[in-house]
């Protein structure tokens, strides 16, 4: 079964909040002012990962 228009717009969604993310964590890795957001960056990033394998797996 195809995905809804709903989960076509989810999948979006995340997909570009996963781009934004890694370029957050590419800069954050470069500069590490902050030692507490690289790790929170990258749980966001594999939350956002997840959804996106949940999304997909109930077609």
């Amino acid at each position: 079964m195809a995905l809804n228009r709903k989960q076509k717009k989810q999948l979006e969604a995340a997909r570009k909040k996963i781009a934004s993310l890694q370029q957050q964590l590419a800069g954050a890795r470069d500069q590490p002012d902050d030692p507490t957001e690289v790790p929170r960056l990258e749980a966001e990033i594999a939350k956002l990962e997840e959804q996106c394998r949940e999304i997909n797996a109930s077609k």
